[in-house]
C-alpha cells in the first residue's frame, strides 16, 4: 500500500490515532475548554456529524503532509525517532506559531492556547510517531 514513498494505511492509522487523541483530550478538558473558547455550554450545538467528518479528513491531509515531509528526509530515514521529531518541527514552526497569532487577533486568552497547543502537540507526535513505526 505504498505509492511514491507514502504508505498509505500508516496515513489512515496516523490520522485514526490523531482523532483518538483528539476525543480523549477534549472529552477529558471539555469544560475548561468551552470556557476558554467563550462557547456557552447551554448554546446551540453544531450538527456533529459534519463536524466529526470534517476533522477525520483534514487530519487525515495533516497526516498525508506529515508522511511527505518525513519521507522527504531520504531512503531509510523513515523512523519513530525521526517521525517524532519531524512532528514536533511541524507543531512548533507552523501549527503553534499559526495558532498563536489567531488566538490573539481574535481575543482569546492564554487558556485557549495552551489547551488546544497542547492537542495539537499530542497529535503532531502522535502522526509523526505512527508514521515513523511504518517505515517504507
Amino acid at each position: 500500500m505504498q505509492f511514491a514513498g507514502m504508505n498509505y494505511l500508516a496515513i489512515l492509522i496516523a490520522a485514526i490515532v490523531a482523532f483518538v487523541i483528539g476525543a480523549i483530550y477534549y472529552g477529558a478538558l471539555s469544560k475548561p475548554w468551552m470556557k476558554a473558547a467563550r462557547l456557552d455550554p447551554n448554546g446551540p450545538k453544531p450538527a456533529m456529524a459534519p463536524l466529526m467528518i470534517t476533522t477525520f479528513v483534514l487530519e487525515l491531509i495533516l497526516a498525508f503532509v506529515t508522511a511527505g515531509v518525513i519521507g522527504h528526509l531520504g531512503t531509510g530515514q523513515v523512523t519513530l525517532t525521526n517521525g517524532v521529531i519531524s512532528g514536533l518541527f511541524i507543531w512548533a514552526g507552523i501549527i503553534l506559531t499559526t495558532m498563536t497569532i489567531n488566538n490573539r487577533y481574535q481575543g482569546f486568552g492564554w487558556d485557549l492556547t495552551l489547551i488546544d497547543g497542547l492537542h495539537w502537540l499530542l497529535v503532531m507526535v502522535g502522526i509523526g510517531a505512527t508514521i515513523g513505526l511504518f517505515g517504507v
